[in-house]
């Protein structure tokens, strides 16, 4: 009994000192929809970016997957309003690689939507009688929404821009006597505005249906894909550019690396070593003052809490 406690007590031991495996980081862009727009713009009654709505039902799964770290949606947001990433660049590898280095991810995952939309088809009963009653020669139609989706996607290493992967996904729905986004009346009765397409209301619609049987296997595939990602090891060198009540500002962000979650060491030199035929400075010996948990990054700076023996100061270096 007593080998047994022993035994549990140092794998509890073990599991709350050894690191977690670092997963691949990814940043999911909208997806291009261009050549379904106009079905998009017919189906919800006005403008409704469908290419965003495929990425937040892409990005929920992946998340759901535990495979990837997803970078949030605010913080891609403010990276690409800074970098004036325009939708023309949605499904372009070059400009996403670019972009996934100012991000800081290990890949970056674009895509097109390739069918969206209403496949509908109309089945003839025939006429005379059925089961005792008479419909006319002509007989009856039962009318039947078909809804489609067809999307690629692809992951892009942020070093190279190559194609590390690609995937597509295809998916339908059919019932009697809906519509593709509710049931009954016109598929574009309640305006753009009125739908979000990662939620569950939508999700049980037709089209919400057909949306999800082809982001799903997506979402696989590319999980299928992280053995082709190589982490990049980033060294991230730093100075303390403000220092306020144990929180500090440093001169280095997302572009350097820098993400939330990061634990940094803060250091700051106490002498230098010279080389006596040279002069020059060959080693700097440091001081480990504490450590900063960074807490918000953008692309040129990160916020963090500091905790150590001695308050940091202006100048101080970080380091990972």
């Amino acid at each position: 009994m007593m080998r047994k406690l022993a035994i549990a007590f140092l794998l509890i031991t073990l599991s709350s000192v050894l690191p977690a495996q670092d997963k691949k980081r990814v940043a999911v862009l909208d997806f291009e929809y261009g050549t379904v727009a106009s079905y998009a713009h017919s189906i919800f009654g006005g403008h409704y970016d469908v290419g965003i709505g495929i990425r937040d039902i892409l990005v929920e799964k992946l998340v759901k997957g535990g495979v990837y770290s997803v970078i949030e949606r605010a913080a891609l947001d403010a990276v690409l309003k800074e970098q004036n990433f325009s939708n023309s660049d949605r499904a372009n590898a070059t400009s996403a690689a670019q972009l996934g280095k100012v991000l800081g991810v290990d890949v970056i995952i674009i895509g097109s939507i390739t069918q969206f939309g209403r496949d509908d088809q109309s089945q003839t009963i025939g006429g005379g009688g059925l089961g005792g009653r008479t419909f006319g020669l002509g007989g009856i139609k039962r009318k039947k929404a078909k809804a489609v989706t067809g999307i690629t996607a692809r992951m892009i290493d942020v070093n190279t821009a190559e194609i590390l992967g690609v995937s597509t996904g295809y998916g339908e729905s059919t019932r009697s006597g809906t519509t593709l986004i509710g049931a009954g009346g016109s598929g574009g009765s309640a305006g753009a505005g009125g739908y979000d397409m990662s939620s569950s209301n939508f999700a049980n619609t037709i089209l919400g249906e057909a949306v999800h049987a082809a982001v799903e296997p997506v979402a696989r595939e590319l999980e299928s894909f992280s053995g082709n990602v190589a982490t990049t090891k980033l060294e991230i060198n730093g100075l303390i550019a403000d220092f306020t009540d144990g929180i500090a500002i440093i001169n280095v962000g997302s572009g350097a690396g820098v993400k939330v979650g990061d634990r940094l060491q803060v250091k700051r030199p106490v002498r230098e070593i010279r080389d006596p035929a040279t002069g020059k400075v060959i080693r700097s010996i440091e001081n480990v003052l504490g450590e900063l948990v960074i807490t918000e990054v953008d692309s040129a700076s990160a916020v963090g809490q500091f905790s150590g023996t001695e308050p940091a100061k202006v100048g101080d270096a970080v380091r990972n």
